[in-house]
This record gives C-alpha cells, sequence and structure tokens, in this order.
C-alpha cells in the first residue's frame, strides 16, 4: 500500500479536523511542525480557511516587503496517509485547490497524531521561536500540498491559525465556542 507524506497550513492542522476530514482516527499518521520556503498563506475571501501561493504571487498582493516568517509557511507535516485518505482530501480541497509536490522542511521531531490535541502542546504556537537560518534548517522532505488556484480570491492579509483555532475551529468539528 502507497503511503503519502502532507503538509498542511490551514485547518487541516487541527488534529480534530483532519481526523473528520480522512474518516478515521489517524492512528497510522505521524506529523510534526514544518516549514515551506518562499510561499505566503493568505486569507480566502468571505472564508475562514486560508490558500497558499508562491511568494512571488504573494507580493504582488500583500504590495510590501515582507519578513522571513512572512515569506515562509509555518504548518505540520504528516506521514503515513493512505491512497483513501489523499481521497478524502482530494474532495475536501475540492476544484479551489491544487495538489502540488513540494519541499519542506521539519521543525522538529515527529510523533503519533493520536497524541495531540490542539488545546495543549499547540504545533503551532501564538508566538512561536524566530525561524532557524536556513543553514540550520532540518532536511527537506518531500510532501503534497494543497495551493490555492484564484489568487483574485485572496485578501492582501496573511491568515492566522491562531485567530482561526479561537473564533472558528470548533465550527469545522462539530465542537462548542
Amino acid at each position: 500500500m502507497r503511503e503519502y507524506t502532507a503538509f498542511f497550513y490551514g485547518t487541516l492542522m487541527h488534529p480534530k479536523i483532519l481526523k473528520a476530514v480522512i474518516q478515521n482516527d489517524g492512528e497510522h499518521l505521524k506529523l510534526c511542525s514544518a516549514l515551506l520556503l518562499d510561499y505566503t498563506r493568505h486569507e480566502v475571501k468571505e472564508s475562514d480557511y486560508p490558500g497558499i501561493i508562491p511568494i512571488n504571487k504573494g507580493l504582488k498582493i500583500l504590495k510590501r516587503t515582507l519578513s522571513r516568517d512572512e515569506g515562509s509557511v509555518r504548518g505540520t507535516l504528516v506521514t503515513g496517509l493512505t491512497t483513501q485518505d489523499m481521497h478524502y482530501l482530494d474532495s475536501f480541497e475540492g476544484s479551489e485547490y491544487i495538489r502540488e509536490k513540494v519541499e519542506v522542511h521539519p521543525l522538529g521531531p515527529f510523533s503519533e497524531v493520536s497524541t495531540h490535541s490542539i488545546d495543549e502542546n499547540a504545533l503551532v504556537p501564538e508566538h512561536p521561536p524566530p525561524l532557524p537560518d536556513s543553514s540550520n534548517l532540518l532536511h527537506a522532505i518531500e510532501a503534497e500540498t494543497y495551493v490555492y488556484i484564484n489568487e483574485d480570491n485572496l485578501n492582501a492579509e496573511l491568515w492566522s491559525f491562531d485567530d482561526f483555532v479561537k473564533n472558528n475551529a470548533w465550527k469545522w468539528y462539530g465542537g462548542t465556542r
């Protein structure tokens, strides 16, 4: 059976949402914090979720100079995804995104998805530590990710996972506020 590795940078960083989308408990998955260089993560207009685009396109939308952190996307790297998991993920992402291969740098060790709750030990902390210098990043791993297709539907604002968890995540997994 083929296994896939994917980089998630939005709603799917939330373990409860990922498990709901792939329609299983995720016990076969491992994840870690990770970094995708040279992309920007934007708010999708009138939506709770983000889209990423290559930095050259992001600069045209933002019309300003970006810090190193803003020109990179923090997220989660997930290994062990099955063909069925990918089918569910492709359906979830729909026609707004295209699945592409990217090189992603792990920012720590892998652990079991089942051990993560968003309420404790968040993989993407509200105030993350500074990014390591490029020379100190761990070796990149090839992964699948979903790149947003229509840049005209992106706001000139960078999307915040912390704001999503505080204000909107509960709507995505059937929780309460």
